[in-house]
C-alpha cells in the first residue's frame, strides 16, 4: 500500500513557474518508478512526465517537454514537478501515481497509486 499527497497548486499568469511535490508514504519509496498525469474537466487523463526509481531516467509527454522537469529525493520521499512557461492550457488537476512496470509508461491504467491532485490554473 502507498500512500500519495501532492501539493503546490494554484492559480499563476501565463509564463509564471509552479513546483508540484507528491509525498509518499507506505511501501519502499525508492524502488518505485513515479509519474504525473493531468486532467481537464471534460477530457481524459493525460500523461505529463516519469521518472524511474532512481532518477536516472526521465520520459516526458511533448507537449511539456522543455518547460516541465520532474525530479525526486529519495531521502523525503518525495518527487517533484518543476513547471515553467505556464501556459492556459496547462490548466487541469495534477495528479502523481506509482508504475506499476508496465508499458507503455503514458497510459493510466499502467499506474496503481494515485494522490488525491492538486489544482493548477493558468490564467492569460
Amino acid at each position: 500500500q502507498v500512500q500519495l499527497v501532492e501539493s503546490g497548486g494554484g492559480l499563476v499568469q501565463a509564463g509564471g513557474s509552479l513546483r508540484l511535490s507528491c509525498a509518499a508514504s507506505g511501501r519502499t519509496f525508492g524502488s518505485l518508478s513515479m509519474g504525473w498525469f493531468r486532467q481537464s474537466p471534460g477530457k481524459e487523463r493525460e500523461f505529463v512526465a516519469q521518472i524511474s526509481w532512481s532518477g536516472s531516467s526521465t520520459y516526458y509527454a511533448d507537449s511539456v517537454k522543455g518547460r516541465f522537469t520532474i525530479s525526486r529525493d529519495n531521502a523525503k520521499n518525495t518527487v517533484y514537478l518543476q513547471m515553467n512557461s505556464l501556459k492556459p492550457e496547462d490548466t487541469a488537476v495534477y495528479y502523481c501515481a506509482t508504475w506499476r512496470m508496465r508499458l507503455p509508461v503514458t497510459a493510466s491504467d499502467n499506474y496503481d497509486y494515485w494522490g488525491q491532485g492538486t489544482q493548477v490554473t493558468v490564467s492569460s
